[in-house]
């Protein structure tokens, strides 16, 4: 049964498990000893190289898409989550789902770990949206806000479709989702959060329902007839700037006493335009670098509001002081004036199109002369008091008076003498729907104002006791500050 050939022995048997187990053995004992000799890293390195030949690899490819690429907004995260939101399946559990009453339709988007598959040219993509606390290591700098949340997009489908999806379906999404956006348009309000999102501080946005036009605005013909023509002619000449080299952005200073329509005028801007309005309060951002990531995460086709310009802290100066027990530390603040200027003009500026830039004061006068210079502020716009023209649409916004009133002549001849704002003739004429008693309150106000305004300067045209002692009153504040701050005049003044 064997072929002639006889079983081995025992004994040939355990000599022969004798010997491979002492082979066994040297093997193990020369692999420590090797191990001792080999750095882990090699032999890392080593294990896993094994491992990747000898095991089969998966046919499943993932793209991760994450919320921002360093300081910059991801724009196909951006577009990702616009389009998702028309993917819905049945299958899908769990949505974040809202409106707002200019919206056309629900705003949906994913929860955290929810499912969405598509299908495009017969490939199947499965979109998975993941959360995860940000790696307090993997911070831009020793700032970094704590406990913040990073999110990202995982995109699996089968790694033969991978030039498809790379050439074709990632531009077919950024496509789509600017065509919805065009389509569902709502404007937007962007200001600095509470929320502290990955990289820092961030944008949160809220409908921007501000019904300004300049039909409404009770500013001058002639100022209006400019604004939109410069407005009109700055989108249509992308291929000038690029022509001249100069980024595709415009600079306006909007100036004039409180009231006279400085953030009405932004507005109008901005529905003329259909530009998002981001409203950047310099007092909330302690460094350069934020500024810079804020400008980044701006949408183009954007108008960037800085109000109260002059309001603002002194920014060469600016420094934040701690005191201990041992010693007395001064830490620089890092915003700087030249880090403003670099963000208005610089190299940082041309990170983005069609952007409109605009600086709101009460103060002229009390800007540093380098925010004024040509190429940073294309036009300075005087918002002035209000005139017979401003006070005429006023009353047809208001009143609904589209012709004359026998009120008209003495308002406007009062109007012409007297410093007024449009706010405060707006003020008085939304105080009765009866037109006779609301220009009557109007007329009142405009005489009050006009005799106040007389009593500043006596007979010899030298300014009266009470405006007199005022101004003394001011002066001696001044010089105590003066003195206080070791000589330095301060820039901390009161917002009017």
């Amino acid at each position: 049964m064997f072929s002639g050939k006889e079983l081995p022995s025992s004994s040939s048997l355990l000599a022969a498990y004798a010997s491979m187990a002492g082979s066994i053995m040297m093997a193990q004992s020369i692999a420590n000893q090797l191990s001792h000799l080999i750095p882990h890293q090699i032999r890392g390195y080593f294990l896993s190289t094994l491992r990747y030949f000898f095991k089969p690899q998966s046919p499943v490819l993932t793209l991760v898409i994450e919320e921002s690429t360093g300081i910059a907004q991801n724009q196909i995260y951006d577009a990702s989550e616009t389009y998702l939101c028309t993917k819905v399946s049945p299958r899908t559990k769990r949505l974040k789902i809202s409106k707002t009453p200019k919206e056309r339709n629900f705003t949906i988007k994913l929860e955290k770990g929810e499912i969405i598959v598509d299908h495009y040219e017969g490939i199947e993509l499965k979109w998975r949206l993941v959360f995860a606390e940000a790696d307090k290591n993997d911070s831009h700098n020793h700032l970094q806000p704590k406990n913040v949340e990073k999110r990202w997009f995982e995109l699996s489908f089968h790694r033969n479709h991978k030039e498809t999806v790379l050439g074709s379906y990632l531009p077919y999404i950024l496509g789509k989702a600017k065509y919805i956006k065009e389509e569902d348009r709502v404007l937007k309000m962007h200001t600095l959060g509470n929320s502290q999102g990955y990289g820092g501080i961030k944008w949160e946005s809220i409908n921007l329902e501000h019904p300004a036009s300049f039909e409404t605005l009770a500013v001058e013909p002639d100022l209006k007839d400019l604004l939109i023509h410069d407005l009109n002619r700055f989108v249509k000449r992308k291929d000038f700037y690029k022509r001249v080299g100069r980024a595709w952005k415009r600079g306006y200073l909007l100036y004039g006493p409180p009231g006279t329509g400085k953030s009405s005028l932004v507005a109008a801007m901005a529905n003329h335009l259909k530009f998002d309005v981001y409203d950047l309060q310099l007092a909330n951002i302690m460094r350069d670098s934020d500024l810079r990531r804020l400008f980044l995460a701006t949408g183009n086709r954007s108008i960037l509001v800085i109000e109260d310009i002059d309001c603002s802290l002194d920014l060469p100066d600016r420094r934040q002081v701690s005191r201990d027990e041992d010693s007395r530390k001064t830490h620089d603040v890092q915003l700087t004036l030249s880090g403003l200027l670099n963000f208005i003009d610089g190299l940082w500026s041309s990170c983005g199109d069609e952007r409109i830039i605009i600086f709101t004061t009460n103060h002229k006068d009390r800007l540093d002369p380098a925010l004024l210079r040509p190429g940073r502020m294309d036009m300075h716009i005087h918002m002035s008091y209000c005139t017979a023209h401003g006070f005429r649409v006023l009353a047809t916004n208001y009143l609904g008076i589209n012709g004359y009133h026998s009120l008209f002549g003495e308002i406007e001849d009062l109007i012409k003498t007297t410093e007024i704002t449009p706010a405060q003739v707006a003020e008085q004429l939304l105080k009765s729907e009866d037109s006779n008693i609301a220009l009557e309150g109007l007329v009142k106000l405009l005489k009050r104002k006009k005799l106040e305004g007389d009593e500043l300067f006596d007979e010899g045209g030298k300014m009266g006791g009470i405006q007199e002692a005022k101004r003394q009153k001011v002066e001696r504040k001044r010089r105590v500050s003066v003195r206080i701050n070791g000589g330095r005049k301060t820039n901390k003044r009161r917002c009017s």
